[in-house]
């Protein structure tokens, strides 16, 4: 476990605190796992009904570390670690959960910030948190399943125009395309999310769970094949000269040039 990343449990709600907030919540590889575990740990605990994911600060989480990014950029394929990596345990792991997810949304929510509420099963935000998910942007294609779930929750053009454009949604916008379920002014939001995971914990658990699958379960198969793909091409661009460039922008403080790209 890491200090980056809090866990505790509260009247059956296990709550896990993505705690950089002077990176605003910026995911780091060890980050990604110790989420990960928390979900095995949540499945298997009978005492945790439900999962709440929230961020220190004033943010949810910037979405990865560009600097872990850099980093594997670097590294041949060859050389990669075998089996899964902490990224792809986690997002495989948030996919295949049997008890359920809620989001409480504080702040900017930013990559995969934003393709992890698409596996949650209830997200909740503060009047102040945006949504953007700048992939291409960076050079990167989206993750975690999310082309195939974001256009199924919003429409495939209300999809295009968030990964095409990298545009930010203010939480207003965001509920009403129906990213998310709810939101609360920013000093209620910790209070109303919390209220309703005991609410939830606090009902039939396996109804609970029956329940969660037959929303979830038809959708599986697909989602872990777009995930399969996403990762694929993923990796590929991460190793691109776009991605060098547009992390090079980041650091420079200027704007990406691809111009020179076809």
């Amino acid at each position: 476990m890491t200090d980056h990343v809090l866990v505790s449990i509260e009247d059956g709600v296990q709550i896990v605190t993505m705690n950089r907030p002077d990176k605003k919540n910026a995911l780091t590889a060890e980050m990604y796992g110790a989420l990960a575990d928390a979900i095995v740990t949540a499945d298997a605990d009978p005492k945790i009904r439900v999962t709440l994911f929230t961020g220190a600060g004033d943010a949810f989480t910037a979405g990865n570390d560009l600097g872990d990014f850099a980093k594997a950029g670097t590294t041949p394929v060859d050389q990669q670690p075998t089996g899964k990596t902490n990224v792809q345990r986690f997002l495989e792991n948030l996919a295949e959960a049997k008890k359920p997810i809620i989001a409480s949304v504080n702040g900017l929510a930013v990559g995969v910030g934003v393709t992890m509420l698409l596996h949650c099963d209830l997200v909740y935000a503060g009047t102040s948190a945006t949504f953007q998910m700048p992939f291409v942007n960076l050079g990167l294609v989206p993750e975690a399943g999310s082309t195939f779930l974001l256009q199924r929750q919003i429409g495939i053009q209300k999809a295009a125009d968030l990964f095409l454009t990298g545009k930010k949604l203010t939480a207003e916008k965001a509920e009403a395309i129906g990213l998310i379920a709810d939101v609360f002014p920013d000093n209620a939001l910790p209070i109303e999310a919390l209220k309703r995971a005991k609410a939830l914990a606090a009902k039939a658990p396996n109804a609970v769970r029956v329940t969660k699958a037959l929303l979830k379960d038809n959708d599986r198969p697909r989602v872990g094949e777009a995930r399969e793909t996403e990762g694929r091409h993923f990796a590929s661009q991460l190793r691109s000269d776009e991605v060098k460039e547009a992390i090079s922008a980041f650091f420079e403080k200027r704007t990406a040039d691809f111009s020179k790209f076809s």
